[in-house]
């Protein structure tokens, strides 16, 4: 979500501060930040009033850029160690065993004394997130607003369900999955399967693309390992993904890769830094919301052409409904749909 098309969610979170509700903590001494705010995102709420002393965990490299842009300091997931903080923010991701281990992970994090406070919308798991966080800890208060729901809890030793904790904080672990086949975690995009649309488009791969190679969206790398086990003339192959989460998966995925292989945590929208011989991709088709977004693959489409080589190959498989012929048409000297099934396109596009 941009930072200034407005944010219920954010607006909700930071309602209890701005009211005199609840009180934001004073930044000093030689403390570099006292708030911690997991799942951070950027917006007007947040520029709205002084926020002294915030840093922000974001691992969607678009958020991470629009909270940086604002001139927050943005760090790594778990960089600040074992520090404690007296406010943690937190905006609950949708899945719910990756809420759950953020939940823990903010109990974690959350000094003596302290407060969490989280913000989920209504329809996005606002009563289930609540009831979750109130069985961990208790609840001290919530409020709703803009079809929103805010809660917090100032949690203690005797509040907080230990055993519970524990078996949270595990929900996120990298696990195995497919017979061992394949490393993923929860809340990554079908993290527990091979998603049926790249399970098409690997299935339609031509054995003889080669060269320098490039992965749009790769998630935690399932179409990169099928490219390379398909086209042994693949020579590199980059990886490009926006969630972070997702390409630490994909370089454990790609550990034995047989060429030399690149992770790029990257907004693939914004451009690629180098030249590709072929381009394969299943583009997002959503941001971090519900809603089609076309937009986006339309920009990896022109990302990918600006980065092919004369003769370059994109090899893309996208929802059938998807209006993305008008900018391959534009941007590509041959484009030919190769298959259709299953509600999903398999597109072969040649640079000029």
């Amino acid at each position: 979500m941009a930072a200034d098309q407005g944010d219920p969610v954010l607006d909700v979170l930071c309602l209890p501060f701005d009211t005199g509700l609840l009180p934001w903590p004073q930044a000093g001494g030689a403390q570099a930040g006292n708030v911690l705010f997991l799942r951070a995102r950027a917006g007007v709420a947040l520029r709205a009033a002084s926020r002294p002393g915030l840093v922000c965990e974001q691992t969607f490299r678009p958020a991470a850029d629009a909270l940086e842009r604002d001139g927050w300091t943005v760090r790594d997931t778990d960089a600040e160690g074992d520090a404690r903080f007296p406010l943690i923010l937190v905006l609950p991701p949708r899945q719910r065993d990756e809420a759950r281990a953020l939940f823990a992970r903010a109990l974690e994090r959350c000094a003596t004394g302290g407060t969490v406070v989280a913000c989920i919308a209504n329809d996005e798991g606002a009563k289930s997130g609540e009831a979750d966080l109130k069985a961990l800890c208790g609840l001290s208060g919530n409020l709703s607003k803009h079809h929103c729901r805010v809660f917090w809890t100032m949690p203690d030793a005797e509040r907080v369900d230990a055993d519970l904790l524990a078996r949270w904080a595990a929900l996120d672990a990298p696990r195995a999955i497919l017979d061992g086949r394949f490393v993923s975690r929860p809340g990554v995009f079908a993290w527990d399967r091979i998603d049926p649309a790249s399970a098409l488009l690997a299935a339609h791969l031509p054995a003889d693309l080669a060269g320098r190679a490039a992965d749009l969206g790769a998630g935690w790398g399932y179409l990169s390992h099928e490219l390379l086990a398909r086209c042994p003339g693949i020579a590199s192959i980059d990886l490009y993904e926006a969630e972070a989460r997702a390409l630490d998966l994909a370089k454990r995925n790609l550990a034995d890769a047989r060429v030399p292989t690149t992770f790029h945590w990257h907004d693939v929208t914004t451009g690629l830094p180098q030249r590709y011989d072929v381009i394969v991709s299943n583009p997002p088709f959503h941001a971090q919301g519900r809603a089609d977004r076309p937009d986006i693959g339309r920009a990896f489409i022109a990302a990918a052409a600006d980065a092919l080589n004369p003769s370059g190959r994109l090899w893309l498989v996208a929802n059938r409904h998807l209006p993305y012929e008008q900018v391959l048409d534009a941007r590509f000297a041959s484009v030919r749909t190769v298959a259709q099934a299953d509600g999903f396109k398999i597109i072969e596009a040649i640079k000029q």
